[in-house]
């Protein structure tokens, strides 16, 4: 990024800070209870740990890890040693339980002196929470790195705190799951929600039916020793690993290895397209339900949760409505419509899970009466479903708002709350509000590209999640995402390191200076707009200038700051020489990033958005110049100004600016 840019995104984060005595709060999630004491603890190589009640190889492997992290973070030579008096004591009531569940006490209390750390939980997994917090903590006081005095207090508001990863669309490699959920235990996340089956692709072997992924994968899949591998990394974090085999639809890829559970058309091959399929199981037939508990069963074998996900959504079989076997069966069984159909199939799954252990969860389309109350509604349309079923006494669970194909901010995501206390639920109803999951789909990302379509934003969903209801302070949240989005990736994520290793292979060249301040002001449009502008298929090559370019850029929220600051007062000097370096980095870079554009073909098409980004840099230096000095612009210069807002605003290269708002409310403020 562009060193200018750099330091008023400095200035930005700064101006939002809360800094009390020596502790300056970076911590997210935020804990419940938090309260800042005198002195900090100066780390040595003279660090040692000591556990006293229960011991665990699952926490010994967490307190081993949490070393080499303090060894990345300090460059001490910390080892693992115990001595009579040791710097941190950790005390674990009990190594929880076998199988993780819902129900897993995380709680811990954390207090920090000059001289001594405790560490308190009544579970293993809630001391990983709390050595999280730990390391969360560590800071550089000059010339040393410290741990400052506090007192902390910590739960999580809601116990299932998830991040769903589609492997149907895009197979993604075991290690880039484990590096997120490494990630995704940094910030208390605590179920990965793996999304195994889709019209693309089925991803998880069967020794069963070995056809499934012979003819249903492109030979892309787990097996089930990755599998379980998998699930053993993520349980020694403290992180669930709930499956998600798609049913009845979006069900291509069974049907294409076992075309006789199909409602009487077969597909002739994978789904290479994106879009609902019209494709589904055939919910008439009892040799579909020997199918699905046969497979079932021995899946359950893999994954030990007690949860497991049916899919249920976007079924449109037309067969469903016009096959006559099919209407006679619904008539047989009075069944009025398409919907009764699948709450039949729904039920007789239901059996098959109930038999084997598990609880149903599926997406909100599932949601029927007709179905026992221990089933989890997932809702993906919004909060009054999830609302319709906790009324009706069902668990469920909030996606809708934290989708990350749609591009959205980190803000936006924050604000949305899975039960926000306005909602009109009684307080039994709410209990049934289990927590979140964010969603990453994967019709346009790849192994590449995933690090920077899931984070850092899902760090700030993962607060909401966690944290008191009243954490709500977006400008302090973008502070500390910051300082954590840069931890994450010291940690393993490639998402900040992946556009700027993007854009040289873009440009082939490693002179990418002028390239990166014009990448650091463009994001990706949402997954719709992506569509309708290219109409990707899973053959398409994500190798493309939007590809490079990350959602929600550090210069989003560091120019709104700005703006905000100096509308509020244009006689303060800071914000306004801040937002004019801006501008006029924008100005600089765009002669060089246009001559790399006519050289490179691959970011030829996005010429359009470095031809119209001076002229929108120079309004902007224009308004800063009028409202500073409390100067009238000439008549018809807003207008020009805002045709050019506009322009911008119309879809190209299937990117956009990210401060055309912030810019529209700059120019407006101007007198003619």
């Amino acid at each position: 990024m562009n060193k200018h840019l750099c330091r008023a995104i400095t200035l930005a984060f700064v101006s939002g800070g809360t800094i009390v005595a020596q502790f300056t709060n970076i911590l997210m999630p935020q804990p419940e209870h938090l309260a800042a004491g005198t002195g900090q603890l100066t780390l040595s190589s003279s660090f040692s740990i000591g556990t006293t009640k229960t011991a665990d190889p699952r926490l010994d492997a967490a307190i081993r890890e949490a070393i080499l992290q303090l060894r990345r973070k300090t460059a001490l030579e910390i080892v693992l040693k115990t001595n009579s008096a040791p710097t941190l004591t950790i005390a674990v009531d009990s190594p929880g339980q076998v199988i993780q569940s819902v129900d897993e006490n995380e709680s811990y209390s954390l207090t920090s002196t000059a001289t001594h750390i405790d560490l308190k939980a009544p579970t293993a997994v809630g001391a990983m929470r709390g050595l999280q917090t730990l390391l969360q903590l560590v800071q550089s006081s000059g010339s040393d790195y410290v741990i400052p005095a506090v007192t902390i207090q910590d739960s999580p508001r809601f116990p299932w705190r998830g991040l769903m990863i589609d492997c149907g669309r895009h197979f993604e490699p075991i290690p880039v799951l484990k590096r997120n959920i490494d990630a995704m235990a940094a910030v208390k996340l605590n179920v990965f929600h793996w999304h195994l089956t889709e019209d693309q692709g089925f991803r998880i072997e069967s020794k069963v039916f070995p056809k499934l992924t012979a003819l249903g994968s492109d030979g892309l899949f787990y097996t089930q020793a990755e599998a379980r591998d998998l699930v053993a990394y993520a349980r020694a974090r403290g992180i669930r690993v709930v499956p998600e085999f798609e049913m009845p639809g979006h069900s291509t890829a069974w049907l294409v290895a076992y075309p006789e559970l199909s409602s009487a058309r077969a597909p002739s091959g994978i789904r290479r397209e994106f879009g609902v399929s019209d494709f589904a199981l055939d919910p008439t037939r009892e040799e579909t339900y020997t199918f699905i508990d046969r497979f079932l069963t021995e899946m359950v074998t893999l994954f030990p949760d007690p949860y497991l996900h049916i899919g249920g959504d976007e079924t449109v079989s037309p067969e469903w409505k016009s096959d006559p076997r099919i209407l006679a069966f619904m008539q047989a069984h009075q069944l009025k419509d398409p919907d009764a159909l699948q709450a039949y199939f729904n039920q007789r799954v239901l059996k098959i899970l109930t038999r084997l252990h598990r609880h149903m969860i599926g997406w909100d389309e599932i949601l029927n009466p007709a179905l026992p109350k221990d089933i989890i509604i997932q809702s993906w349309r919004g909060q009054a479903s999830l609302d319709k079923g906790a009324q009706q006494g069902y668990q469920g669970l909030l996606s809708a708002g934290y989708y990350l194909d749609g591009m959205q901010p980190a803000g936006k995501h924050y604000l949305v709350d899975p039960s926000p206390s306005a909602a009109a639920l009684t307080p039994d109803q709410r209990k049934l509000i289990l927590g979140g999951e964010v969603a990453m789909w994967a019709e346009q990302v790849n192994e590449q590209t995933i690090d920077s379509r899931v984070w850092p934003r899902t760090a700030a969903i993962a607060e909401r999640f966690w944290s008191p209801e009243t954490v709500t302070d977006v400008d302090d949240m973008y502070r500390r995402l910051d300082k954590v989005s840069v931890e994450l990736e010291a940690n393993g994520l490639n998402h900040l390191n992946h556009e700027g290793a993007s854009l040289r292979e873009l440009a082939g060249t490693e002179n990418i200076d002028a390239l990166q301040t014009f990448a650091s002001v463009i994001e990706p449009v949402s997954f719709g707009e992506r569509y309708q502008q290219q109409k990707t298929s899973q053959l398409t090559v994500l190798d493309r200038f939007v590809d490079a370019v990350r959602p929600d850029p550090p210069s989003k929220h560091a120019v709104d700051l700005l703006m905000r600051g100096f509308l509020a007062k244009p006689s303060d000097a800071a914000d306004r020489q801040a937002l004019a370096t801006i501008f006029q980095s924008m100005i600089d870079c765009t002669p060089e990033v246009r001559r790399q554009m006519a050289i490179s073909p691959r970011l030829a098409d996005a010429q359009t958005r470095a031809q119209q980004l001076p002229t929108l840099a120079k309004a902007g230096l224009q308004a800063l110049t009028f409202i500073g000095s409390n100067q009238k612009a000439s008549a018809g210069w807003k207008s020009s100004a805002l045709a050019a807002i506009a322009d911008a605003k119309k879809p190209s290269a299937i990117v956009r600016f990210t401060f055309l708002d912030s810019l529209t409310e700059l120019v407006n403020r101007v007198s003619e």
